[in-house]
């Protein structure tokens, strides 16, 4: 009986959805008002029937405008013209005052082991460079070198930029030796997530559908890192379309223990730094995609604020979610990074212009920092590591004031934003039948969720959004108290919430579990307050050193 009915009402679906989907041009017959009725009380509406009758021909009529639509081509990179501001009334960014001047140590010696150089922080590796004891173009060549060494063990890179990158590290070292220096980035190598795109060279979104797909443009976010100097080495790899480390060409593995997978999205970031392949990279983060594979891999993560980074020539999964954010060894990395990346555009309007800054902190005294309990008092994997890491923010002076996230508001259904607005961005994948060609088919995986999304009517995506509001308020009222809220990287609600909200995060190892799995703990700031939250972690690590840990078939 119940497989009967559950078989009607897919029929009834069937007729009335996806006989629009696939529709050709030409008259397209109205649903009968059995498949309305059923339609509406699977998404748990009543309505009598002659209302039905009403509705039926609406439908009809809807049906027509759905296929004109659908006939209109639109490329992944074409946004809506409805653009999401995560900032509440009345709060104001700081005024941008252009970028900061970056301390470059002079006492740096080049080391003798090539591993340890590929393991140097920015600084370091920028006053080899600006000091002419190595130049860009061995650096580059010394990364290249262990990009196709342990690529085989991590399948990590989708494409090498080689050609590209000789080029620009040519040009740098030229321009040293002219005495133009454009920074503490100038010839330091680097690498992206490959949903960003760079002309002339693929974009694949790890996915076999776009497997030979060459954008002709280059991503704001590569552009400006060019402009500072740095030298692109590769398109790294992330599981199809954003989700997971599964893309066409295999698993991207953990470095810390290659039978396991790094995590994802940005999985081939999160790996290659924590191998030191790259001395950073460029992640994405739309429900954490940075935090993940940074806890799996070790290493220091950071996702900006919405808005603090150009979105163009990004793959679009969720319009008002994507956040692209850098993966580096350490906070003060991130923060430099972050200082190049940032910034208004006009190729991207959901772009915010705000400064940026990073406090020298001599303790912690003086900051007003919370923490979940809650969350902490949980029992997971991890969880004693954390507990060691509140102890460590105690003892650098922090004064923690325990706090909990609102929990008044479904957080968790406000995920049909996401699924919304990535079954749009990959529509003509579903329609065209091409999503049987990734490689995950699960029930959770895209092509289901992308098939599934289309029954999500407008109207709950506005009022999800509408609720999203309401959140925001609420985390933001908790950040005029508080300058850095510390959580448990995956507890309770908070991913979710803080990525509906456009809240930075930084991400922290904090050691192994006795497993000897990675962990981490996340310091989550208020809008556009990055430099905050790096500081403090920049501060904690260079009183723990576990940033500096390396996996040891790669040192």
């Amino acid at each position: 009986m119940y497989k009967s009915i559950l078989f009607l009402i897919v029929c009834c679906f069937y007729q009335l959805t996806f006989q629009g989907l696939s529709a050709q041009q030409g008259e397209i017959e109205p649903p009968d008002t059995t498949s309305v009725r059923i339609a509406a009380e699977l998404l748990g509406l009543s309505f009598s029937q002659d209302e039905i009758v009403q509705m039926s021909r609406g439908v009809h009529r809807q049906k027509r405008s759905y296929q004109m639509i659908r006939d209109f081509e639109l490329q992944n990179s074409i946004r809506p013209a409805l653009q999401f501001n995560p900032l509440p009334y009345g709060f104001n960014p700081p005024d941008d005052s252009g970028l900061n001047e970056w301390t470059i140590p002079d006492n740096i010696n080049l080391p003798d082991n090539p591993s340890d150089i590929a393991y140097m922080s920015i600084p370091e590796l920028a006053s080899l460079i600006k000091n002419e004891k190595i130049s860009s173009v061995a650096l580059t060549k010394l990364y290249l070198n262990r990009l196709k060494t342990f690529d085989d063990s991590l399948y990590c890179v989708i494409n090498l930029t080689e050609a590209s990158a000789f080029e620009q590290a040519a040009k740098a070292d030229a321009e040293i030796k002219q005495g133009i220096y454009r920074g503490i980035l100038h010839g330091i190598p680097f690498g992206v997530k490959d949903l960003l795109s760079y002309a002339d060279y693929p974009t694949t979104w790890g996915a076999k559908p776009y497997e030979d797909q060459v954008l002709n443009e280059t991503a704001s976010v590569i552009t400006k890192l060019n402009d500072a100097g740095a030298v692109l080495l590769a398109k790294l790899s992330l599981g199809a379309l954003a989700m997971g480390d599964v893309w066409y060409g295999g698993t991207t593995r953990n470095p810390w223990n290659t039978k396991n997978g790094s995590s994802g999205s940005s999985a081939g970031p999160a790996a290659a730094v924590s191998a030191g392949l790259v001395p950073f990279a460029i992640g994405s983060e739309t429900l954490g995609s940075i935090v993940s594979p940074s806890t799996r891999c070790s290493v220091t993560g950071l996702r900006p604020t919405f808005g603090r980074v150009s979105k163009y020539g990004a793959m679009a999964l969720s319009w008002s979610m994507d956040k692209l954010g850098p993966i580096c060894r350490s906070a003060n990395d991130c923060a430099i990074v972050l200082d190049f990346i940032r910034g208004a555009d006009e190729l991207d309007i959901s772009t915010i212009s705000a400064g940026f800054s990073l406090p020298k902190l001599a303790s912690l005294k003086g900051l007003k920092i919370a923490y979940l309990k809650d969350l902490f008092d949980d029992d997971y994997s991890f969880s004693s590591n954390d507990q060691q890491a509140l102890e460590i923010f105690r003892e650098m002076g922090a004064d923690l004031q325990a706090i909990s996230l609102p929990d008044d508001l479904p957080v968790g259904a406000l995920r049909i934003i996401l699924n919304a607005e990535a079954a749009a961005a990959f529509d003509d994948l579903t329609r065209s039948d091409r999503d049987s060609l990734l490689v995950s088919q699960s029930n959770w995986s895209w092509p289901n969720s992308f098939r599934t999304s289309r029954f999500i009517p407008a109207v709950e995506y506005i009022q999800a959004n509408r609720i999203r509001s309401v959140l925001i308020r609420q985390v933001h009222d908790l950040f005029k108290e508080f300058d850095v809220i510390i959580t448990p990287s995956y507890g309770g609600i908070q991913l979710t919430l803080t990525n509906l909200s456009g809240h930075p995060a930084l991400l922290l190892p904090t050691g192994f579990t006795e497993k000897g799995d990675p962990s981490s703990i996340t310091l989550l700031g208020n809008y556009f307050d990055e430099g905050v939250i790096c500081a403090v972690g920049q501060l904690y690590q260079e009183k723990t050193k576990l940033h500096l840990r390396r996996p040891d078939n790669f040192k």
